[in-house]
Protein backbone atom coordinates (compact mmCIF):
# COMPACT_ATOMS: atom_id res chain seq x y z
CA UNK A 1 0.00 0.00 0.00
CA UNK A 2 1.78 3.50 -1.00
CA UNK A 3 1.01 5.57 1.63
CA UNK A 4 2.18 8.89 -0.11
CA UNK A 5 0.62 10.95 -2.67
CA UNK A 6 1.28 10.04 -6.13
CA UNK A 7 2.19 13.98 -7.39
CA UNK A 8 5.48 13.51 -5.10
CA UNK A 9 6.32 10.03 -6.90
CA UNK A 10 8.65 12.49 -9.30
CA UNK A 11 9.85 14.29 -6.60
CA UNK A 12 13.45 13.76 -5.71
CA UNK A 13 15.59 15.26 -2.40
CA UNK A 14 17.66 18.11 -3.21
CA UNK A 15 20.89 17.47 -4.96
CA UNK A 16 22.49 20.66 -3.97
CA UNK A 17 22.16 19.91 0.03
CA UNK A 18 22.50 16.32 -0.49
CA UNK A 19 25.72 16.90 -1.84
CA UNK A 20 26.70 19.29 1.03
CA UNK A 21 25.29 16.93 3.36
CA UNK A 22 27.55 14.06 1.82
CA UNK A 23 30.71 16.67 1.84
CA UNK A 24 29.89 17.24 5.38
CA UNK A 25 29.88 13.76 6.46
CA UNK A 26 33.07 12.99 4.79
CA UNK A 27 35.01 16.03 6.49
CA UNK A 28 33.34 14.95 10.13
CA UNK A 29 35.09 11.27 9.60
CA UNK A 30 38.33 13.22 9.00
CA UNK A 31 38.28 13.23 5.23
CA UNK A 32 40.04 16.29 3.95
CA UNK A 33 37.54 17.31 1.43
CA UNK A 34 37.17 20.45 -0.67
CA UNK A 35 33.73 21.37 -0.88
CA UNK A 36 32.25 23.22 -3.77
CA UNK A 37 28.84 22.54 -3.50
CA UNK A 38 26.81 24.87 -1.20
CA UNK A 39 25.13 27.54 -2.18
CA UNK A 40 25.67 29.75 1.16
CA UNK A 41 27.64 32.51 1.91
CA UNK A 42 30.53 31.60 3.86
CA UNK A 43 30.11 34.74 5.89
CA UNK A 44 28.62 35.50 9.65
CA UNK A 45 25.90 37.24 9.58
CA UNK A 46 26.58 41.18 10.19
CA UNK A 47 27.08 41.65 14.14
CA UNK A 48 24.48 44.89 13.70
CA UNK A 49 22.05 42.14 12.17
CA UNK A 50 22.47 39.80 15.26
CA UNK A 51 22.12 42.39 17.82
CA UNK A 52 18.76 43.64 16.97
CA UNK A 53 17.62 40.29 16.45
CA UNK A 54 19.21 39.46 20.17
CA UNK A 55 17.57 42.64 21.39
CA UNK A 56 14.06 42.00 20.07
CA UNK A 57 13.88 38.65 21.96
CA UNK A 58 15.20 40.67 24.83
CA UNK A 59 12.38 42.76 24.46
CA UNK A 60 9.93 40.05 24.24
CA UNK A 61 9.41 39.78 20.50
CA UNK A 62 7.98 36.27 21.24
CA UNK A 63 5.07 36.26 19.46
CA UNK A 64 3.01 35.79 15.89
CA UNK A 65 3.11 38.62 13.63
CA UNK A 66 0.36 39.31 11.26
CA UNK A 67 0.53 36.30 8.48
CA UNK A 68 2.24 38.37 5.95
CA UNK A 69 4.77 39.83 8.91
CA UNK A 70 5.65 42.74 10.61
CA UNK A 71 4.31 46.32 9.03
CA UNK A 72 7.54 48.00 9.84
CA UNK A 73 9.90 45.30 7.86
CA UNK A 74 7.16 45.54 5.02
CA UNK A 75 7.45 49.12 4.72
CA UNK A 76 11.39 48.81 4.92
CA UNK A 77 10.98 46.51 2.42
CA UNK A 78 8.95 48.68 -0.06
CA UNK A 79 11.12 51.65 0.98
CA UNK A 80 14.07 48.82 -1.00
CA UNK A 81 12.19 48.46 -3.86
CA UNK A 82 11.14 51.85 -4.42
CA UNK A 83 15.31 52.99 -3.66
CA UNK A 84 16.84 50.68 -5.46
CA UNK A 85 14.39 49.22 -8.52
CA UNK A 86 12.28 52.10 -9.05
CA UNK A 87 9.19 49.98 -7.71
CA UNK A 88 6.40 51.45 -5.85
CA UNK A 89 4.40 48.95 -3.81
CA UNK A 90 1.57 49.38 -1.11
CA UNK A 91 2.75 47.79 2.35
CA UNK A 92 -0.17 45.52 1.74
CA UNK A 93 1.46 44.14 -1.23
CA UNK A 94 4.42 42.80 0.15
CA UNK A 95 4.25 39.43 2.11
CA UNK A 96 7.44 38.54 4.52
CA UNK A 97 8.24 34.57 4.21
CA UNK A 98 10.46 31.70 5.45
CA UNK A 99 12.97 32.13 2.91
CA UNK A 100 13.20 33.32 -0.06
CA UNK A 101 12.55 29.48 -1.07
CA UNK A 102 9.22 29.32 0.65
CA UNK A 103 8.05 32.81 -1.39
CA UNK A 104 8.70 31.10 -4.69
CA UNK A 105 6.69 28.12 -3.65
CA UNK A 106 3.86 30.63 -2.37
CA UNK A 107 3.74 32.12 -5.30
CA UNK A 108 3.39 29.46 -7.54
CA UNK A 109 0.57 27.83 -5.58
CA UNK A 110 -1.22 31.48 -5.37
CA UNK A 111 -1.25 31.50 -9.35
CA UNK A 112 -1.02 27.59 -10.45
CA UNK A 113 -4.01 25.17 -10.80
CA UNK A 114 -3.70 21.80 -12.10
CA UNK A 115 -2.55 21.84 -15.51
CA UNK A 116 -1.46 24.93 -15.84
CA UNK A 117 1.95 25.09 -17.42
CA UNK A 118 5.12 26.83 -16.06
CA UNK A 119 7.87 28.45 -18.45
CA UNK A 120 11.36 27.39 -17.10
CA UNK A 121 14.44 28.31 -18.84
CA UNK A 122 17.52 25.85 -17.99
CA UNK A 123 19.63 25.45 -16.25
CA UNK A 124 17.55 26.40 -13.47
CA UNK A 125 17.33 26.46 -10.11
CA UNK A 126 16.63 22.96 -8.68
CA UNK A 127 13.64 23.22 -6.76
CA UNK A 128 11.76 25.03 -9.70
CA UNK A 129 9.91 22.57 -11.35
CA UNK A 130 9.12 19.90 -8.10
CA UNK A 131 7.51 23.08 -6.70
CA UNK A 132 5.15 23.66 -9.44
CA UNK A 133 4.61 19.79 -9.89
CA UNK A 134 3.58 19.69 -6.25
CA UNK A 135 1.33 22.27 -7.33
CA UNK A 136 -0.16 20.04 -9.67
CA UNK A 137 1.30 21.81 -13.21
CA UNK A 138 3.42 21.32 -15.84
CA UNK A 139 6.82 22.31 -15.77
CA UNK A 140 7.88 23.41 -19.77
CA UNK A 141 11.35 23.43 -19.76
CA UNK A 142 13.29 25.37 -22.31
CA UNK A 143 16.95 24.73 -23.00
CA UNK A 144 19.72 27.12 -23.22
CA UNK A 145 23.47 27.00 -23.85
CA UNK A 146 26.73 29.09 -23.56
CA UNK A 147 26.75 30.44 -26.90
CA UNK A 148 23.78 32.44 -25.35
CA UNK A 149 25.15 33.21 -21.74
CA UNK A 150 22.63 30.21 -20.63
CA UNK A 151 19.62 33.02 -21.20
CA UNK A 152 16.47 32.31 -22.87
CA UNK A 153 15.36 34.40 -25.54
CA UNK A 154 11.56 36.06 -26.28
CA UNK A 155 11.61 33.86 -29.08
CA UNK A 156 12.50 30.70 -27.22
CA UNK A 157 9.60 31.60 -24.84
CA UNK A 158 6.95 32.39 -27.18
CA UNK A 159 8.12 28.94 -29.11
CA UNK A 160 7.16 27.22 -25.89
CA UNK A 161 3.99 28.67 -25.04
CA UNK A 162 0.69 27.31 -25.30
CA UNK A 163 -3.36 28.38 -24.31
CA UNK A 164 -2.22 26.97 -20.75
CA UNK A 165 0.80 28.61 -19.89
CA UNK A 166 0.08 30.88 -17.06
CA UNK A 167 3.64 31.60 -15.68
CA UNK A 168 7.16 32.39 -16.26
CA UNK A 169 10.04 31.90 -14.05
CA UNK A 170 12.82 34.31 -14.68
CA UNK A 171 16.21 34.12 -12.31
CA UNK A 172 18.54 37.12 -12.59
CA UNK A 173 21.20 37.10 -11.70
CA UNK A 174 20.89 33.25 -11.76
CA UNK A 175 21.82 30.32 -10.03
CA UNK A 176 23.23 27.76 -11.51
CA UNK A 177 25.28 29.69 -14.45
CA UNK A 178 25.34 33.35 -13.04
CA UNK A 179 24.04 34.84 -16.01
CA UNK A 180 22.37 38.17 -15.43
CA UNK A 181 19.87 39.49 -17.77
CA UNK A 182 20.24 42.80 -19.63
CA UNK A 183 17.57 45.11 -19.35
CA UNK A 184 16.19 44.77 -23.62
CA UNK A 185 16.43 41.43 -23.12
CA UNK A 186 14.05 41.25 -20.17
CA UNK A 187 12.14 44.31 -22.09
CA UNK A 188 11.47 41.65 -25.20
CA UNK A 189 10.22 38.42 -22.56
CA UNK A 190 7.91 40.94 -20.97
CA UNK A 191 6.09 42.36 -24.11
CA UNK A 192 5.60 38.65 -24.71
CA UNK A 193 4.60 38.24 -20.85
CA UNK A 194 1.95 40.79 -20.80
CA UNK A 195 0.54 40.19 -24.35
CA UNK A 196 -0.78 36.81 -23.23
CA UNK A 197 -1.07 38.13 -19.16
CA UNK A 198 1.09 35.30 -18.31
CA UNK A 199 2.45 36.07 -14.64
CA UNK A 200 6.11 36.23 -14.39
CA UNK A 201 7.86 35.06 -10.87
CA UNK A 202 11.11 37.28 -11.06
CA UNK A 203 13.72 35.49 -8.54
CA UNK A 204 15.75 37.83 -7.80
CA UNK A 205 17.76 36.58 -4.60
CA UNK A 206 21.27 37.37 -5.66
CA UNK A 207 20.42 40.79 -6.84
CA UNK A 208 23.18 42.29 -4.93
CA UNK A 209 25.69 39.63 -6.20
CA UNK A 210 26.71 41.13 -9.67
CA UNK A 211 30.37 41.72 -10.56
CA UNK A 212 31.89 44.34 -13.42
CA UNK A 213 29.50 47.24 -14.59
CA UNK A 214 27.02 44.44 -14.79
CA UNK A 215 23.80 46.36 -13.51
CA UNK A 216 20.69 44.22 -12.25
CA UNK A 217 17.32 45.01 -13.74
CA UNK A 218 14.21 43.39 -12.26
CA UNK A 219 11.23 43.04 -14.65
CA UNK A 220 9.06 44.61 -12.96
CA UNK A 221 10.90 48.05 -13.90
CA UNK A 222 10.37 47.29 -17.67
CA UNK A 223 7.07 48.38 -17.79
CA UNK A 224 4.07 49.45 -16.21
CA UNK A 225 2.29 46.24 -17.80
CA UNK A 226 5.19 43.93 -16.96
CA UNK A 227 5.12 45.05 -13.22
CA UNK A 228 1.12 44.56 -13.32
CA UNK A 229 1.98 40.46 -13.97
CA UNK A 230 5.34 40.59 -12.12
CA UNK A 231 5.52 38.74 -8.44
CA UNK A 232 9.22 40.12 -7.64
CA UNK A 233 11.41 37.59 -5.14
CA UNK A 234 13.83 38.30 -3.09
CA UNK A 235 15.54 37.62 0.54
CA UNK A 236 18.31 38.29 2.82
CA UNK A 237 20.09 35.23 2.86
CA UNK A 238 22.38 35.82 0.14
CA UNK A 239 23.28 39.41 -0.03
CA UNK A 240 23.19 39.70 4.20
CA UNK A 241 24.38 35.91 4.80
CA UNK A 242 21.58 35.38 6.66
CA UNK A 243 20.55 31.30 5.07
CA UNK A 244 19.57 29.91 8.54
CA UNK A 245 17.33 33.10 9.91
CA UNK A 246 14.92 31.87 6.74
CA UNK A 247 13.47 35.17 5.76
CA UNK A 248 12.58 35.78 2.27
CA UNK A 249 9.73 38.32 0.70
CA UNK A 250 7.23 38.59 -2.39
CA UNK A 251 6.26 41.80 -3.60
CA UNK A 252 3.04 41.31 -5.96
CA UNK A 253 0.21 42.79 -7.68
CA UNK A 254 -2.36 43.43 -4.61
CA UNK A 255 -4.78 39.93 -6.03
CA UNK A 256 -1.88 37.90 -5.66
CA UNK A 257 -0.48 39.02 -2.70
CA UNK A 258 -4.03 38.92 -0.88
CA UNK A 259 -3.48 35.04 -2.38
CA UNK A 260 -0.13 34.57 -1.00
CA UNK A 261 -0.74 35.91 2.34
CA UNK A 262 -3.82 33.57 2.57
CA UNK A 263 -1.69 30.17 1.59
CA UNK A 264 1.03 31.46 4.33
CA UNK A 265 -1.54 32.03 6.77
CA UNK A 266 -2.92 28.23 6.66
CA UNK A 267 0.81 26.96 6.56
CA UNK A 268 3.60 29.02 8.98
CA UNK A 269 0.74 30.80 9.92
CA UNK A 270 3.64 34.04 9.96
CA UNK A 271 7.44 33.95 9.56
CA UNK A 272 9.82 33.90 13.05
CA UNK A 273 8.87 37.46 14.64
CA UNK A 274 12.33 38.16 16.21
CA UNK A 275 14.22 37.44 13.24
CA UNK A 276 12.13 39.93 10.96
CA UNK A 277 13.88 42.69 13.59
CA UNK A 278 17.30 41.74 12.43
CA UNK A 279 15.83 42.01 8.80
CA UNK A 280 14.88 45.52 9.43
CA UNK A 281 18.38 46.55 10.56
CA UNK A 282 19.57 44.52 7.43
CA UNK A 283 17.74 47.14 5.24
CA UNK A 284 18.58 50.06 7.15
CA UNK A 285 21.70 49.50 8.80
CA UNK A 286 25.54 49.73 7.41
CA UNK A 287 25.80 48.26 3.76
CA UNK A 288 29.52 47.92 4.14
CA UNK A 289 29.52 44.29 4.88
CA UNK A 290 28.20 43.40 1.94
CA UNK A 291 30.28 45.55 0.03
CA UNK A 292 33.20 43.86 1.43
CA UNK A 293 31.11 40.39 0.68
CA UNK A 294 31.25 41.39 -2.78
CA UNK A 295 34.76 42.20 -3.56
CA UNK A 296 35.96 38.89 -1.70
CA UNK A 297 33.66 37.23 -4.04
CA UNK A 298 34.53 39.18 -6.94
CA UNK A 299 38.17 38.07 -6.33
CA UNK A 300 37.51 34.77 -6.06
CA UNK A 301 35.67 34.86 -9.25
CA UNK A 302 38.38 36.58 -11.20
CA UNK A 303 41.09 33.85 -9.51
CA UNK A 304 38.66 30.47 -10.79
CA UNK A 305 37.81 32.03 -14.37
CA UNK A 306 41.31 32.27 -14.91
CA UNK A 307 42.06 28.65 -13.54
CA UNK A 308 38.87 27.10 -15.03
CA UNK A 309 39.77 28.72 -18.85
CA UNK A 310 43.11 26.60 -18.63
CA UNK A 311 41.84 23.16 -18.54
CA UNK A 312 41.73 22.39 -21.90
CA UNK A 313 38.87 19.80 -21.53
CA UNK A 314 36.31 21.72 -19.76
CA UNK A 315 34.70 25.21 -20.69
CA UNK A 316 32.77 27.50 -19.01
CA UNK A 317 31.54 31.25 -19.27
CA UNK A 318 32.14 33.95 -16.90
CA UNK A 319 29.42 34.59 -14.55
CA UNK A 320 27.92 38.07 -14.32
CA UNK A 321 26.60 37.51 -10.77
CA UNK A 322 25.82 34.88 -7.95
CA UNK A 323 28.60 32.69 -6.63
CA UNK A 324 28.34 29.76 -9.12
CA UNK A 325 30.88 28.56 -12.13
CA UNK A 326 28.88 26.39 -14.17
CA UNK A 327 31.30 23.98 -16.25
CA UNK A 328 30.56 22.58 -19.17
CA UNK A 329 32.29 18.53 -19.08
CA UNK A 330 30.64 16.97 -22.41
CA UNK A 331 34.28 16.50 -23.33
CA UNK A 332 35.36 14.45 -20.60
CA UNK A 333 32.63 11.95 -21.79
CA UNK A 334 31.16 11.50 -18.05
CA UNK A 335 27.83 12.43 -17.13
CA UNK A 336 27.22 14.80 -14.29
CA UNK A 337 26.66 12.47 -11.49
CA UNK A 338 29.41 10.12 -12.67
CA UNK A 339 31.81 12.63 -12.87
CA UNK A 340 30.15 14.00 -10.05
CA UNK A 341 30.95 10.58 -7.82
CA UNK A 342 33.82 10.30 -8.92
CA UNK A 343 35.14 13.31 -8.44
CA UNK A 344 34.41 13.28 -5.04
CA UNK A 345 35.22 9.38 -4.08
CA UNK A 346 39.03 9.58 -5.73
CA UNK A 347 40.07 13.44 -5.04
CA UNK A 348 37.88 14.43 -2.19
CA UNK A 349 36.56 17.48 -4.59
CA UNK A 350 32.60 18.52 -3.53
CA UNK A 351 30.41 19.60 -7.30
CA UNK A 352 26.75 19.62 -7.99
CA UNK A 353 25.61 17.58 -10.89
CA UNK A 354 24.62 19.84 -13.44
CA UNK A 355 21.40 16.98 -13.79
CA UNK A 356 19.95 18.68 -10.72
CA UNK A 357 19.60 21.98 -13.08
CA UNK A 358 18.46 20.33 -15.85
CA UNK A 359 21.84 19.98 -17.41
CA UNK A 360 23.44 16.28 -17.31
CA UNK A 361 26.86 17.56 -19.05
CA UNK A 362 27.85 20.25 -16.52
CA UNK A 363 28.52 20.80 -12.64
CA UNK A 364 28.29 23.36 -10.90
CA UNK A 365 31.33 24.95 -8.53
CA UNK A 366 30.35 27.83 -6.04
CA UNK A 367 33.03 30.33 -4.68
CA UNK A 368 30.99 30.75 -1.31
CA UNK A 369 34.20 29.32 -0.23
CA UNK A 370 37.42 30.28 1.01
CA UNK A 371 40.24 31.31 -1.34
CA UNK A 372 42.44 28.34 0.37
CA UNK A 373 39.92 25.99 -0.53
CA UNK A 374 39.25 26.92 -3.96
CA UNK A 375 42.99 27.11 -5.35
CA UNK A 376 43.59 23.47 -3.43
CA UNK A 377 39.98 21.99 -5.19
CA UNK A 378 40.97 23.28 -8.20
CA UNK A 379 43.94 22.04 -7.88
CA UNK A 380 42.38 19.01 -7.76
CA UNK A 381 39.78 19.44 -9.99
CA UNK A 382 42.34 19.97 -12.84
CA UNK A 383 44.15 16.41 -12.03
CA UNK A 384 41.01 14.86 -12.43
CA UNK A 385 39.95 16.53 -15.68
CA UNK A 386 43.26 15.80 -16.73
CA UNK A 387 43.02 12.21 -16.32
CA UNK A 388 40.33 11.96 -18.98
Amino acid sequence: MDLTAEKLSAIAPSMTLSVTSRAAEMKAAGEDVCSFGAGEPDFDTPDHIKAACIAALEQGATKYTAAAGLPALRQEIANKLKADNNLDYEVSQISVNCGAKHSLFNAILAVCDPGDEVIIPAPYWTSYPDMVRVAGAVPVIVETDEKSGWKMTAEQFEEHMSPRTKMIIINSPGNPTGAVYTREELEKIAEVATSEDIVILSDEIYEKLVYDEVKHVSIAEVSEEAKALTIVVNGFSKAYSMTGWRLGYTAAPAEIAEAITNVQSHTTSAPTTFAQYGAIAALVGDQGALSDMREEYDMRRRYMMSRLSRIHNVSTIEPQGAFYFLVNIRKIGLKSVNFADKLLSRYKVAVVPGIAFGHDYTVRLSYATSLDVIKEGLDRFEDFCRSY
